[in-house]
This record gives C-alpha cells, sequence and structure tokens, in this order.
C-alpha cells in the first residue's frame, strides 16, 4: 500500500481564528455541552481522521488586559482529559488526545491520567507533552514567577522518563483473574519503579493495568532546540508550525535526523505541521470566509493576542500602523516568538498586519482557496518530504471542520493520498505505529 497522510483536529471551543466567536454560525451556548463536542468528534471521525486534539492552559488567557479578555471565547474552557474520557463512550475509531503540561502535574498523576483514558477508549488515548507558554499559570501553582524555559524542558525530560516507567509497571499478562487458584495477578509481572533523579523521586508502581496501547501516543509541539530533542527521545506525532514548503523541509529533515541519533526509527515518527483552511467550491468564497473574521478583529485584541504570543512582550505603548519593535526574548514559548518577529521582519509588517496575520493562525499556514488548490498544497508538502501528514486546525467551528470532511476529504480520497477506512482499532495501529514493548519484557533492556 503507497504511503498515505495522516490528520489530526485541533478543536476549540468555537474554533482557532481569534474572532472565531463573531461568526454568524458560532455556537455560543455550546462551550461547555457534551453533545457539541460530540458533534465535532463524530465529524472528525466521519473525515476518518486519525486523532481529535484539545489543547490546554491552566489560565486565562490574556488575563492581563480586562477590556481585551472581554472579547475574546479563548478564557475559558473544559478540562480536556475529563471531556475526552466523555467523548470515549460516544466515538469508535478517531483518537483522543489532550495537552497536559510537566511543568504544573506531578508524573504519576499523568500516567494515571493517560492510562485511565487508554482503557476507556479502548485504546485511543494521545498525551500531548507541553511545558506551559502562558506564564499566567505560574500563579496558580503557588510560584511568584513561570520556571524558567531550560528548567522546565530538564522537567519534562525526566517528567516523561517517569511516566514511560509507570506505564510499564505492570505486563501486558499480569492480570491472570483465575478463580481456581485465588490468584488475580502475577506477582513477577508487576514491577516497582523506584526512581530517584534530579528533580522527582517517585516509587511506583501505577495503580492502573498497562494500557492497551502499551503507551498511549506521545505528541509534542515544541520547536525550539529543547523542545525538539525532547521530541526526538519521546513522541510518537511531532507537531509543527511551518509557513512554508522550504521551511517544513528544513524541520522535517532535522527532526527525522535527530530520531535517529536517538536510536529511534524515524517512520515511527509522524511530522504533522498545521495548517488553518477556508475551503469553498470558489477562490472567491473562500476569500470571502476569511475577510469575514479578519473584520471582526478588535484592537485591543490583537495586541493582547502579540503580548501572549511574544510572551508577554507589550507592543500597546507603539503605533498600530508603524513597525514593529526590535524586541528581546521572554520565557515563553520561544519558538513561536522567534516564528513571529521573522514573520514581521520578512514581511516589513506593521504592529497591525502582524496581529491580523497570528489572529488567525499564530504562525500556522494558512489556506485558503477551492479544495483542489488546498490539497493540491498539502500534496507538494506530503511528497517532497515537508508532512507525514496536517495538524488540521478549523479557523471557526463547526462549520470550517465540516466543510473539510465534506470538501477536501473526498479530494485527498480521489488522489489515493487518504485512506478510505480505518486500518485498525486503536489510534497507534491508524498511525502504522508499533506497540511499544514494556522495559520488562524479555529481550529489553
Amino acid at each position: 500500500m503507497s504511503r498515505q497522510l495522516k490528520l489530526g483536529a485541533l478543536i476549540n471551543a468555537t474554533g482557532f481564528h481569534i474572532a472565531a466567536w463573531l461568526h454568524p454560525n458560532a455556537p455560543l451556548a455550546d462551550a461547555t455541552d457534551i453533545d457539541y463536542y460530540a458533534r465535532l468528534a463524530r465529524s472528525a471521525e466521519r473525515g476518518l481522521f486519525d486523532f481529535l486534539f484539545l489543547a490546554d492552559s491552566s489560565a486565562i488567557m490574556y488575563g492581563q488586559d480586562r477590556e481585551a479578555m472581554s472579547r475574546i471565547a479563548l478564557v475559558s474552557h473544559l478540562e480536556p482529559v475529563t471531556l475526552l474520557s466523555a467523548l470515549a463512550a460516544l466515538t469508535r475509531n478517531v483518537g483522543l488526545v489532550a495537552s497536559a503540561t510537566t511543568t504544573y502535574n506531578e508524573p504519576f498523576h499523568l500516567a494515571r491520567k493517560f492510562a485511565s483514558l487508554d482503557h476507556l477508549s479502548k485504546g485511543r488515548a494521545g498525551w500531548n507533552i507541553i511545558t506551559s507558554a502562558n506564564q499566567a499559570e505560574a500563579g496558580n501553582f503557588s510560584r511568584d514567577e513561570h520556571v524558567a524555559h531550560a528548567q522546565r524542558y530538564a522537567r519534562a525530560h525526566e517528567a516523561v522518563e517517569i511516566v514511560e516507567g509507570l506505564w510499564d509497571s505492570w505486563d501486558d499478562d499480569a492480570f491472570l483473574y483465575d478463580r481456581d487458584s485465588g490468584v488475580y495477578f502475577d506477582p513477577t509481572r508487576l514491577h516497582t519503579l523506584g526512581h530517584e533523579g534530579e528533580l522527582f523521586r517517585v516509587s511506583g508502581p501505577l495503580n492502573v493495568p498497562r494500557p492497551p496501547q502499551g503507551y498511549p501516543v506521545r505528541l509534542q509541539a515544541g520547536s525550539s532546540d529543547t523542545g525538539q530533542r525532547l521530541g526526538a527521545r519521546h513522541a510518537d506525532v511531532i507537531f509543527t508550525a511551518q509557513r512554508s514548503l522550504g521551511a517544513a523541509q528544513a524541520f522535517y529533515r532535522g527532526i527525522k535526523d535527530a530520531v535517529a541519533g536517538q536510536g529511534r526509527d524515524p517512520d515511527h515518527v509522524k511530522v504533522l505541521p498545521g495548517i488553518v483552511p477556508f475551503v469553498a467550491a470558489t477562490q472567491e468564497a473562500a476569500q470571502a470566509k476569511f475577510d469575514l473574521l479578519q473584520d471582526r478583529i478588535h484592537p485591543s485584541v490583537g495586541l493582547a493576542l502579540l503580548r501572549e504570543l511574544l510572551g508577554g512582550l507589550d507592543l500597546s505603548g507603539y503605533p498600530l500602523d508603524g513597525p514593529v519593535p526590535d524586541l528581546g526574548s521572554s520565557n515563553a514559548g520561544q519558538s513561536r516568538q522567534a516564528l513571529l518577529l521573522q514573520t514581521a521582519r520578512e514581511g516589513n509588517l506593521t504592529i497591525r498586519q502582524l496581529y491580523l496575520k497570528a489572529a488567525g493562525a499564530r504562525g500556522h499556514h494558512t489556506l485558503i482557496g477551492t479544495p483542489q488548490t488546498i490539497v493540491d498544497e498539502m500534496e507538494q508538502w506530503f511528497r517532497n518530504e515537508g508532512a507525514d501528514g496536517f495538524n488540521i486546525i478549523p479557523p471557526y467551528l463547526p462549520d470550517a471542520l465540516d466543510d473539510f470532511v465534506e470538501l477536501v476529504v473526498p479530494e485527498l480520497q480521489r488522489r489515493g493520498l487518504y485512506r478510505t477506512a480505518y486500518e485498525g482499532t486503536t489510534f497507534r495501529e491508524n498511525l502504522g505505529l508499533p506497540h511499544p514493548r514494556s522495559r520488562h519484557a524479555a529481550g529489553c533492556a
């Protein structure tokens, strides 16, 4: 069978565009309604998506500016693992991915949550490993300031090692359920972790059986050097924001080489750039969909968005129609800061032009066009080592997800680029990834 691309869908309550909630069809009262999220999940499943992805933050976004915050729908959202546990009972095939931070969670909690979700979903759980770019989270966890970037990634490396070790607490066949002998499990197939590290001491074992997938699928989105090292060591799927084929190819080659350098098979790590699609039957109609949202961005919201994406760097004292000034670095997500500032420099953008560009895609690749032109671009990246698939980021919901499923998916299938049925029953099987062997299995180190 020829290589086919993989698709994920990033779901925010009303959509990814900063003005998505102002769309005439936005489901304003549904952001906490399980029926609404079930509708989105079923749409993704109808489109044969590999996974549904819920991002997360443990603090209100844009909280420094109450006036701007009052104009943004992203200030509240449900806790994703809880929501995905409910969706597990309402779906059959689509993978269920939640972001969870290693900075403000303990490894034991993370291991237990995602092992539980993997069991409840019958092998469809995924963990997007994040280190928290939102600096406001620190104040919700007894800290005066955000953990430094290098320390966050040092903690992440150790935390993920612990989580994987806890998932290996039980052998796959540890539970015997033997009524005749009265033995519930084989005690020789239970393993204590006994981790003593720089940042954590975790005894184990985990009080949840080994996940059906061995390890839930591990996803990671950091494109900084430290983020890429974390992904190359642990991730099965790498998210990235790239705006051109050349940049995507350079990132793709770098990640695959880094994965090989870790002694892993590069084919077992899927690179999925994000794309934000505005699709319609004609180019003009697609452009109108984009313009509808762009025209609804309030300047205070645009400035608040840039402040968030630039790690707290404040541009409100500069003229909106003046150039983006030279700025220092911050302690937030560094790869996205660098991408936006590079965009501003290359395009000689004003502050207003930069927030308009960031509002819809936050540095991801925006595609505006017909199903044919959008698939042309996707195919070019896929066939030329720029992507193994794509993280589809609907700019507004539910319509943009439905448009992609109804218009773009059939064109992908017509070209032989995409499945016509799910290949397996677990998330890993559908991605074409192997089942990780326990470190305690015979023949493993």
